[in-house]
């Protein structure tokens, strides 16, 4: 029975650190529930909708970066060489496309076993890692979705690092 009661009760869940660093940064943000919270960040490119959730089940604080960028059906295969591409790049987190919806997405989990707690920090660091990956490769999504390179021309583009502005 203890495991049973492990799934329904949360002792080490994050998200009250999660809500303290978006009330902290001034991003709009909604609890929508114990296990999960929603907030929003502007970027340069477009704007992001962060969800943090926490899974009690597999003790994980699995966070969701999601963007404006439906992917048409004739550019998916494109898409997907790109992610794979992209996430050959990352060392943490991943993105996905949704085959179904063509939804592009960052993801990215922390695992926290045997009642470990997350640190403000941790969090952080998985807020500020989303956002600098999807304002990174976004522009390089855009390339392939509406200005039809491909993946290797639009990955070339997201890898070359400028210095300074204009």
């Amino acid at each position: 029975m203890p495991l049973l009661e492990g799934i329904f009760e949360s002792k080490n869940n994050p998200l009250a650190a999660v809500e303290d660093i978006a009330a902290s940064n001034d991003l709009s943000f909604e609890r929508s529930g114990d296990d999960e919270i929603v907030m929003l960040s502007k970027g340069t490119w477009t704007d992001y909708q962060l969800s943090f959730t926490w899974m009690n089940e597999i003790e994980a604080l699995h966070l969701a970066c999601a963007f404006e960028l439906k992917v048409p059906s004739a550019r998916r295969a494109e898409v997907q060489r790109l992610v794979a591409m992209i996430n050959e790049q990352m060392w943490i987190g991943h993105f996905d496309i949704w085959t179904h919806t063509g939804t592009v997405m960052y993801r990215q989990a922390l695992l926290l076993p045997g009642g470990l707690n997350a640190t403000t920090a941790q969090c952080e660091s998985m807020l500020i890692g989303a956002l600098h990956a999807c304002e990174r490769y976004y522009p390089a999504l855009q390339f392939v979705v509406w200005a039809g390179k491909s993946a290797e021309e639009a990955m070339q583009s997201a890898m070359f690092d400028t210095a300074g502005e204009a």
